[in-house]
């Protein structure tokens, strides 16, 4: 029995002979539903039609991202460490060749991922390299397709490899996670920051958002509680969720200058 695949979200779910009647993950106000209802797709057909693009970002920090574009479209990021290699965030497909790759790079020692939009095929690729996959337990609900390689967390910080660090932050999700590497920027240090950081268009620029489809915002708040959560965390550099979206020089002052737009905003001060 096939392992289905929403092609919304991308979320895997449980071999049966039928698709589920719905996706969980996309009828919460912080996703959507296609106009023209639910769709899934399988791995086989995914495989058939999809392949994934390569692209090196720094010393030892590679993007993965599908083409053509499935689902939300978010990439992965392989990083690399004299501990062993980290996979953060996740996407639907594992083709043969991207498995050959990140073989050819050392394999995996764990897979983190931000929040439940990018769980996507994360038990397939868990599987395939033998490690565990972390994830915060304020968004356990969320997995739809149990595994034992499945670590639920708990608290504000988690090591998972040399100058890898998890940390939570809530806002997007409960367990909103970005991941700290300290050797990142040459050093500097870099912020991974899926969707709970999100990077604009505007690549000066960053934004928390509750729910992005949807277009809902955060609690001015909760804002200002993930800006002072990361104050102690130097970094130089963000990379978002999607090809393109990086903040090459001066991250932590462009978080700390968003958020407090972001409040001004929301408590009307517009000038």
């Amino acid at each position: 029995m096939p392992i289905h695949i929403c092609s919304t979200c991308g979320s895997s779910y449980p071999d049966t002979p039928e698709p589920p009647s719905a996706c969980p993950i996309c009828d919460d106000e912080r996703q959507f539903v296609p106009r023209g209802g639910q769709v899934w797709t399988t791995r086989v057909r995914l495989t058939g039609s999809h392949a994934n693009a390569w692209r090196r970002l720094e010393a030892d920090l590679f993007e993965i991202h599908t083409q053509p574009a499935f689902a939300i479209g978010q990439r992965a990021l392989l990083v690399r460490t004299p501990r062993g290699n980290v996979l953060w965030d996740c996407i639907a497909l594992l083709d043969d060749a991207t498995e050959a790759l990140v073989r050819a790079l050392g394999g995996l020692t764990g897979i983190a991922i931000s929040h439940p939009h990018y769980y996507t095929c994360m038990q397939d690729w868990a599987r395939a390299f033998d490690c565990p996959v972390h994830l915060h337990s304020a968004d356990a609900q969320w997995v739809m397709r149990g595994d034992p390689l499945i670590r639920h967390w708990d608290g504000e910080t988690l090591v998972i490899a040399q100058g890898v660090t998890l940390l939570r932050l809530g806002g997007h999700f409960p367990g909103g996670t970005v991941l700290h590497w300290a050797d990142g920027a040459d050093g500097r240090g870099a912020l991974l920051s899926g969707d709970i950081v999100q990077v604009a268009m505007d690549l000066n620029r960053v934004s928390f958002l509750w729910s992005y489809p949807n277009m809902m915002p955060l609690a001015a708040g909760t804002v200002r509680r993930i800006a002072d959560t990361l104050k102690p965390w130097p970094f130089d550099r963000i990379y978002g969720a999607f090809p393109g979206r990086q903040v090459m020089s001066g991250g932590a002052g462009v978080v700390e200058r968003s958020a407090k737009r972001y409040v001004e905003l929301l408590e009307g001060r517009q000038a």
